[in-house]
């Protein structure tokens, strides 16, 4: 048991420091996160190759964000009335 949760903790991944960020409010660590991932997804569809590195993005911004948040961004974008620039 004791090394099954340790595999799982050695395993855990989460938003690392970003030096853009250094107060504990991570609002903005979150958002920018979000359209990093979906500029990155959309400047390497646009050029036919795999979204593989945007996946990082991804992680931070899922590990940062709370979910109602990003459920109501992917709603923005889907209507066509998100506020921000990707």
């Amino acid at each position: 048991m004791a090394e099954d949760i340790k595999a799982k903790l050695r395993n855990y991944r989460t938003a690392p420091f970003d030096t853009r960020f250094p107060n504990t409010n991570q609002t903005r660590n979150c958002w920018s996160n979000y359209l990093d991932f979906h500029r990155c997804q959309k400047a390497l569809n646009a050029k036919g190759v795999k979204n593989a590195p945007c996946d990082w993005y991804k992680r931070v911004y899922k590990s940062l964000c709370p979910i109602a948040w990003v459920q109501k961004w992917d709603d923005q974008r889907g209507e066509g009335n998100f506020p921000g620039k990707i």
